[in-house]
């Protein structure tokens, strides 16, 4: 019965002990029995509550507590011993016992042990785990108790299971190992040889076998570089053949085997059957064809037929000839024998290797330590082009149509430019067409006065001459040249190569042009042809105000003069003066450098702005509306403001356009087109009120547009015999002085 927790009897966790387990006695510490003494007592020489006992020697290693748990602190940490077994042999003359060399594992964690036995070639002895892992029990009488770390060490004597394992070497990390838990290492012993392996060894060292064994070992080869296969683009060239030609291959090195393949690359519609291969896969020699041989003459290996007498029971023996006198040796080509550039011989075949693939590049980079890999064009060169001889032209319809009947056996008519055509073809208010009034060149008197219009057509480089009726001139006027190209003055007419035609380029103010043997002299031209020859001074020199300034500027030693002639010009002082006195004074200062084109540019890049004209896009749709007697806009109106449900006073232009339709205004689609375009904003949307008053013909009216014909009047004084209108009414000559000579105002 225990006694009450009364003051004088403490607890004693070790009442009923001897003094000899209080002061020291054996413990257990990671499951290693050792000597271990007792820590200090407390009060009265017994334990205080909760005190530990820790042994004197730690099995741990530095810089460890043994309060950490076990597979904690030797979590993957294993001594390593080398042991052998003598393993007896009975019943046998060659060998009484074996040599067998194993290796113990000692597992730290858990005091577990392996026995492994290393695998020994031709040994015909099962191998490997001998011993599973687990914890081994000591030989009787111990055997109540397990191995632990102080049970091995080099010399010693391990049984396990009966069976004697004697260690003589341990690694590094072992002997470190033992040293820190304070257990001696002995030096290393030496392993017995096996008395049979070393028999076996001195027979094979002193005698020659008769029959040598040749190794073709060609599987570590497989297993390295198997599906591992460089390719090469190639070029045959059979041109010099009769019907040959170049054809392209692609080359297949395989790397597991030495093995080639090649297949030939097919363009589309070649006239060329396909084929599976062209060289089926196999080794390529590099000599090839080498010719016919016997049956047996190419072999790896080569068998002399031994005799065996005439006895009953004959012995056929069989010898390989190591001296390989009657093998034939041939040469195969090699990944180190492929490069780029590299011509080999395909079975009589010169193929060249022209490129690589990626992997084929870096494979050779990583072996052979190649950089340069620049590839050679398979592409043949191009043939010389052979230039077509046509027959001339016979005169029978227009030259390109007999030209296509020379072309191909089934005639087919000629195809112009469609895609200029839809460029350039007129649309809405833009005509594409180049007018100029010209007169003829001639020493008649009565075709002198004669004025025509000449129209240039972007479209198919076709020109019309017209002529203006003038009542009672003597001449019928109209038509004077239909749409048509016109052919160049001195061409021949009946030759194999088709005409030239007089070019956009060629048509200026101030040159003359030969319109089927008329004469013309470019007088002017019209307010649409000057404004799109000066947006494309590129193709039109003339127009080029930088050019025709230039010209102006290589007369600066007349700069002083100019100025005093155009000063006494303007007698009122306005700094501009008339075109006529302009022309008059630039033409006699550069003494006919420039061309009546040049000048006109110059007259119209400083011409001096003239009072707004009326809105002549506004002045159409009015005069079509007046005609038709439209006037319901306040309706429409209504309808927008009925549409326009976030009031806005804004709609969508398609809407309007939409709107417009359902109406029926009375106004065409390009015209409608233009008038949306005018009003709407860069969204797209179009304020319908403003656009709407502004249609309104009553309310807003305009004036009304005055047909100017260029036959309507001649005006000779202003004009000097040109029909109107003039290019510029007034130039402000002080700018152009200031621009080309930097001459200031007095």
């Amino acid at each position: 019965m225990a006694l009450p927790l009364l003051p004088g009897n403490s607890f004693n966790r070790n009442v009923g002990k001897e003094k000899f387990h209080k002061s020291q006695h054996w413990g257990f510490c990671n499951n290693v029995r050792m000597l271990v003494s007792e820590d200090k007592p407390g009060i009265g020489g017994e334990l205080l509550f909760g005190q530990k006992i820790k042994p004197k020697y730690s099995v741990f290693p530095e810089g460890m507590g043994s309060d950490s748990p076990s597979w904690v602190a030797f979590d993957k940490q294993v001594l390593s011993f080398d042991a052998y077994l003598e393993d007896e042999v009975p019943d046998k003359r060659q060998e009484n016992y074996r040599i067998r060399r194993y290796k113990i594992y000692f597992y730290l964690e858990d005091d577990t042990i392996q026995v492994n036995e290393p695998a020994l070639k031709n040994s015909g002895l099962p191998q490997g785990t001998s011993i599973r892992r687990h914890r081994i029990s000591l030989p009787p009488p111990d055997e109540d108790q397990f191995y632990t770390v102080y049970h091995f060490n080099v010399g010693t004597d391990v049984v396990f299971y009966g069976r004697t394992f004697k260690i003589y070497d341990c690694d590094t990390f072992t002997k470190n190992f033992l040293k820190k838990i304070g257990v001696k290492v002995n030096p290393p012993r030496q392993c017995p040889e096996d008395p049979y392996l070393k028999l076996r060894r001195e027979t094979l060292d002193c005698v020659e076998p008769l029959c040598p064994y040749e190794s073709f070992d060609t599987l570590k080869q497989f297993l390295n570089y198997d599906r591992k296969v460089l390719r090469f683009f190639c070029l045959w060239d059979d041109s010099g053949s009769m019907f040959g030609d170049r054809r392209e291959l692609i080359l297949r090195y395989f790397l597991s085997d030495d093995t080639i393949e090649i297949k030939e690359a097919l363009p589309r519609n070649s006239g060329r059957d396909p084929v599976t291969v062209f060289l089926k896969r196999g080794k390529l020699p590099k000599y090839g064809p080498p010719g016919v041989y016997q049956p047996g003459q190419l072999a790896d290996q080569t068998v002399l037929n031994m005799y065996g007498g005439y006895s009953v029971n004959r012995v056929y023996r069989y010898l390989l000839d190591k001296c390989k006198l009657e093998k034939l040796e041939q040469e195969f080509y090699k990944d180190s024998d492929l490069s780029i550039g590299t011509t080999i011989n395909v079975w009589g075949r010169k193929v060249l290797l022209c490129d690589c693939d990626k992997f084929t590049k870096t494979y050779y980079k990583t072996k052979y330590g190649i950089e340069n890999f620049t590839s050679i064009s398979c592409k043949a060169p191009s043939p010389p082009k052979i230039e077509r001889k046509f027959p001339p032209y016979t005169g029978f319809g227009s030259e390109e149509d007999s030209l296509r009947s020379c072309i191909g056996l089934m005639p087919t008519p000629h195809q112009r430019d469609f895609k200029k055509f839809m460029e350039k073809d007129s649309y809405g208010n833009i005509s594409n067409r180049l007018r100029f009034f010209a007169k003829l060149i001639t020493q008649k008197c009565a075709d002198m006065e004669r004025l025509f219009i000449i129209s240039y057509f972007l479209s198919d480089d076709a020109i019309s001459v017209f002529e203006p009726i003038e009542r009672n001139s003597g001449f019928t006027g109209g038509m004077f040249l239909k749409r048509s190209r016109v052919k160049k003055p001195g061409q021949e007419v009946f030759k194999s190569e088709l005409s030239e035609y007089i070019k956009a380029e060629e048509l200026y103010i101030g040159a003359k042009v030969n319109v089927n043997g008329y004469m013309f002299l470019l007088l002017n031209a019209d307010e649409y042809t000057l404004k799109y020859m000066e947006e494309n001074s590129d193709k039109f020199p003339f127009s080029n105000i930088e050019l025709a300034l230039q010209k102006v500027k290589e007369e600066e030693s007349k700069s002083r003069e100019l100025k005093q002639v155009f000063t006494a010009a303007d007698c009122m002082h306005t700094k501009m003066v008339d075109y006529n006195t302009f022309r008059d004074i630039m033409m006699t200062l550069t003494v006919g450098r420039l061309t009546d084109q040049e000048l006109i540019t110059i007259a119209r890049h400083y011409q001096v702005p003239e009072d707004p004209c009326p809105d002549i896009l506004m002045a159409q749709v009015h005069e079509q509306l007046k005609k038709n007697g439209f006037e319901n806009f306040e309706r429409l109106i209504a309808t927008c403001v009925y549409q326009d449900r976030e009031k806005k006073k804004v709609l969508p232009s398609k809407d309007i356009r939409r709107l417009c339709k359902s109406a029926r205004l009375p106004l065409t689609d390009d015209l409608l087109a233009s008038l949306l375009s005018r009003f709407e904003d860069s969204e797209k949307q179009i304020n319908y009120e403003s656009f709407f008053c502004a249609l309104n013909w009553r309310v807003n009216p305009m004036p009304e547009l005055e047909a100017v014909s260029p036959n309507k009047e001649r005006c000779e004084e202003e004009w000097l015999g040109m029909p109107s209108p003039i290019p510029a009414k007034c130039i402000n000559y002080l700018k152009l002085l200031k621009d080309v000579f930097g001459l200031e105002e007095e």
